[in-house]
């Protein structure tokens, strides 16, 4: 280390900098024309200069006012989306990734009750953002489950393509006169029912049915 720090030092620099290049940045050394490099500082300035477009782009703490959750974006979507941006972000403030969190949800439940409860810490509001994703989930699987699968969905499209329309049922009198009741239908067809005579419809029917 003594060695390299030296006040002439210039030469082990330009010796030793090409073992630590690969690939591309090895061929561009080999190529660089002799004598065209004076000193250790405009060499670096020269690589640098010559691979800047394949730096990699750091984002700064504005671009997270960007990501708003979609209107048909679950919360475990967005968060994660969130997250993977705030990685790029170098030395993020926890305050502002709070903040820039809690703006980005969509109107709802969860964004009202995130400002009744203020969490003030990124861990408290992950708590908080836990148990909704829970509820989220629980309410995917429901709907999941109420859906038909399979063969049973195709057997229900299929029935009711072939289903012909049913006729409206119309009641006709089979003679012109009849004796009129000395009490009310629903006590006679209860009597009926008691009775054994006739057996109750397996499906409930409109009134003429």
């Amino acid at each position: 280390m003594i060695f390299f720090n030296g006040a002439n030092n210039e030469p082990v620099l330009f010796r030793a900098f090409p073992t630590y290049l690969d690939g591309a940045a090895l061929l561009w050394f080999s190529k660089l024309s002799a004598g065209s490099i004076s000193t250790f500082e405009e060499l670096a300035r020269s690589f640098i200069d010559y691979f800047a477009a394949s730096r990699i782009y750091v984002r700064g703490s504005d671009y997270l006012g960007t990501i708003i959750q979609g209107q048909h974006e679950s919360l475990k979507e967005y968060m994660t989306w969130f997250a993977e941006a705030t990685m790029e972000i170098p030395d993020l403030d926890p305050a502002v990734h709070l903040y820039a969190l809690k703006a980005g949800f969509r109107p709802g439940k969860f964004r009202e009750t995130i400002a009744v409860t203020k969490p003030k810490t990124l861990q408290e509001f992950r708590e908080r953002a836990a148990g909704q994703m829970e509820i989220e989930e629980l309410w995917e699987a429901e709907r999941t489950d109420r859906k038909p699968h399979g063969k049973e969905e195709d057997k229900t499209i299929r029935s009711l393509n072939n289903k012909e329309p049913r006729k409206p049922f119309k009641l006709s009198p089979k003679f012109d006169n009849y004796t009129r009741f000395n009490t009310k239908r629903e006590k006679i067809i209860k009597e009926i029912l008691n009775a054994k005579i006739i057996k109750p419809s397996a499906r409930p029917g409109s009134y003429q049915d």
